[in-house]
């Protein structure tokens, strides 16, 4: 999902022969390659998109994330771990101009050793593995050749929260922060968003703010070169 909203990809027909989408090397690199090597087709229908028109907040076991207005979309992510090895990050981007392809979608998804041994002792996260995800202990970055931005973790956040902000329907214009929170709290938000009177609106976008969506202006050159 992240990669289609960081691509502009408004309108497509995804297939997928198996159980789940495959998580390759725990980003969204590999999409977004293969989405520019293919390109976009421009189709004759504006597109639509949600005005975020006043603030609101979702807040749950010191999680917090919410949304104000903005001309365009803003992410902004604030993190902090036990394992010194991520600490505390912030990261706020402005997702204009291929924003997401150059600063986002190399990012993996990153976890805890002590939360694998967890999962795998439930039967989950079966398949994960060190060429996969992103694995610390305390100070220590287990994976191979560490992180890929010093920050990658903040910034996988930050692409989680673009991925699940596209599942309103549409690109939003907004201002969102994420303090703690995950998967389930922006999708917490985006229900309080649409469920507030007032707070949002549908808009056919003009030529001027389909210019401010995300996706726009990305070229191939400024996708990050990763293994």
């Amino acid at each position: 999902m992240a990669a289609l909203a960081g691509c502009g990809i408004h309108n497509a027909l995804i297939e997928i022969d198996g159980p789940e989408v495959p998580i390759m090397d725990g980003s969204a690199i590999s999409f977004v390659r293969g989405i520019m090597a293919k390109g976009v087709r421009r189709q004759a229908s504006p597109v639509l998109a949600y005005e975020v028109l006043k603030p609101v907040v979702a807040e749950r076991e010191g999680a917090r994330a919410s949304i104000r207005p903005a001309s365009g979309l803003i992410i902004e992510f604030h993190i902090e771990f036990e394992d010194s090895a991520i600490g505390r990050q912030t990261k706020v981007l402005d997702m204009r101009n291929g924003a997401f392809a150059r600063e986002l979608s190399d990012c993996r998804t990153f976890c805890r050793r002590t939360d694998v041994e967890a999962m795998r002792e439930n039967g989950l996260a079966l398949g994960g593995s060190l060429d996969n995800a992103v694995v610390v202990q305390g100070d220590t970055v287990l994976t191979p050749g560490g992180f890929r931005h010093p920050d990658e973790a903040v910034r996988h956040k930050m692409l989680d929260a673009l991925g699940d902000l596209y599942l309103a329907g549409g690109p939003i214009f907004g201002h969102f922060v994420g303090e703690k929170s995950g998967h389930a709290m922006t999708n917490t938000l985006l229900r309080t968003l649409f469920e507030t009177p007032g707070a949002v609106r549908p808009i056919l976008c003009t030529p001027e703010q389909a210019a401010q969506l995300p996706g726009q202006g990305l070229v191939m050159t400024e996708i990050p070169a990763v293994a």
